[in-house]
């Protein structure tokens, strides 16, 4: 494994940046965005009444960091990734570094689904999602919200919205908002675990 300067990718982060690679290229950069969506930690948060009787019948349990790596190649494993080999490792030594989170669902012992972020202060920043079992993803992203406001969490960024995330509550925020919000979220010192 490569030697990686976490400072100075927590760094890139915390100025509001994030790492993509171009698919099918070795290319890793920072990218990003005027307009960053996030999904809100209030009572703005809302999901479909199907979802809710997913979760009261208690088909999924949570765990962070069981299966890091799983939920990395879950995330991964599509026909177009932005997650290169490369940024694998990252998101291991992050992990390691205590910066980079799996939030999952299981249901038995199989891996559900899942969300992978990177936790800076009081921010979480929701790197990607996948499912194994349907409903997975969607069950961990209630409990994680409920997680990260029981932890005082500034905000819960998905950096780009989609119609998925939109019937959850997102919300696009300025670039501007964006950075008052990490800079917030500085002064906080939450974990996931």
């Amino acid at each position: 494994m490569m030697e990686y300067d976490i400072d100075s990718i927590i760094q890139g982060y915390a100025q509001g940046y994030f790492l993509m690679a171009n698919d099918g290229e070795k290319s890793l950069g920072w990218y990003g965005s005027r307009k960053r969506a996030l999904i809100p930690l209030d009572e703005r948060f809302r999901y479909p009444r199907s979802l809710r009787r997913v979760i009261n019948q208690n088909r999924f349990t949570v765990a962070v960091n069981q299966d890091f790596e799983g939920v990395v190649e879950g995330c991964a494993d599509r026909d177009t990734t932005w997650i290169s080999g490369e940024l694998k490792e990252i998101y291991k030594a992050l992990n390691e570094a205590g910066y980079a989170y799996s939030f999952e669902t299981w249901q038995g012992e199989e891996l559900a689904g899942g969300i992978l972020g990177i936790v800076i202060g009081g921010g979480f920043i929701g790197e990607s999602m996948f499912y194994n079992i349907p409903e997975g993803s969607k069950v961990a992203m209630v409990k994680l919200v409920e997680q990260l406001r029981e932890r005082q969490f500034v905000f819960f960024d998905a950096q780009m919205s989609n119609p998925h995330l939109e019937r959850f509550g997102a919300y696009n925020v300025s670039q501007q908002e964006y950075k008052a919000l990490l800079n917030l979220a500085s002064t906080r010192r939450c974990s996931l675990i």
